[in-house]
Parts: structure tokens; sequence; C-alpha cells
């Protein structure tokens, strides 16, 4: 009787242990999947600052470039379309492919307001508008403040991705259906290109 004891004592300690590491490596998931959350959340504040000032900076330069339509279109349409690919993926910062469509229009974006700033440069009065300078310049600074952002966000979604991968973590990601998170990365085709040096 007491060998049958010591058995179920042994075996009720095993399934405690079990539960317990179960329990926990659950929590630190759910843990982590929170942490880039809230990272998206972090970048999603500052997205919607600059589809703020977009508009504001467009209508400014509309008075200085009449003939640059086409340009000022071009922003307004690239605006439109991250602007919904923001929501979509603000919504569910888990799905990767939201993720994927907000950092192709993102892309997108940042191409037409590089551009938009090229041809400003063409108009010295807009450029010394005192509006513009102070929307070009509150645009630079939340700029800065999305790569930041999204620098924190793709550190948590490593820290998950690599959390939920490792044993014997993917067991219970796999048995709680925690789904790999997307990094967000903007493609700039002009920083994969390295630079050309001549000497001749």
């Amino acid at each position: 009787m007491i060998p049958l004891l010591i058995g179920l004592g042994v075996l009720v300690l095993i399934v405690v242990v079990v539960i317990a590491l179960v329990a926990g490596i659950y929590n630190k998931l759910v843990t982590l999947r929170n942490r880039y959350k809230n990272g998206y959340a972090q970048i999603d504040v500052q997205l919607k600052r600059r589809y703020d000032l977009i508009p504001n900076l467009v209508e400014t330069a509309k008075g200085y470039m009449k003939h640059e339509s086409g340009t000022l279109e071009a922003v307004t349409q690239a605006r439109n379309i991250a602007y919904t690919a923001s929501q979509t993926a603000a919504s569910n910062p888990g799905d990767s492919g939201a993720v994927k469509n907000l950092a192709a229009a993102e892309s997108g974006l940042g191409g037409a307001l590089s551009r938009l700033m090229m041809v400003s440069e063409q108009y010295p009065d807009l450029k010394a508008n005192q509006n513009m300078m102070q929307l070009t310049e509150e645009l630079t600074s939340t700029e800065n403040k999305i790569s930041f952002a999204r620098q924190a966000y793709n550190d948590s979604v490593m820290s998950y991705n690599t959390d939920r991968e490792v044993f014997p973590s993917n067991l219970i990601a796999g048995m709680f259906n925690f789904t790999a998170a997307e990094l967000f990365v903007i493609d700039k085709p002009e920083q994969k290109d390295a630079p050309k040096v001549s000497f001749s």
C-alpha cells in the first residue's frame, strides 16, 4: 500500500510540475505578444501624427507648386493608401499580411514624400515659407520617432518569435496558436545600394 501511495504522490508531483511549466511558458508568450502589440501601438501613434501633417504640407506647397500637381496628388494618394493600411494593421498587429502591406504602403509614401521634397527645392519662395519650414521640421522629427518606435517593435517581435520557436515553448505555442509576428521593415532601395566611389 505504501509503494502505491508513493507512486501516486510522485505522479501527482510530476503533473503539478508539468502544469506549472506549461502555465509559465504560456504566460511568457502572452507577455511577449502583448509587448510587441504595445510596440506597434507606439508606431501607430507616430504614423497618425505624420498622416495628419501631410495634408498641411501638401496644402502649403500647392500655392507655390502649381505646375507640380502630379507630385502633390501622388503624395496625397500614397498617404491615403498608407493610412488605410495602418488602420488594418492596427486592428491586428499580429497579422503578418497586414504588417507587410503597411510596410509596402509606407515605402510608397516615403518615396512620394522624397519626390515632393526634391521638387520643393526648385521653389525658393516655398523653401523660405515659415509654415513649410515648420511642417518639414515636424515631419522630420516624426520620422525619427517612427524609426525609434519601429526599432523597439522589431526588437519585441524578434524576442517573441525567438521564444515561440525554441523548445519547449514551441510545443506550447503550437497548442495555443501563438502565430509568428512580422517584422516592420520598410524597403528603401537607396539604402541598399552601396555608394559608388571613383578616384578618376
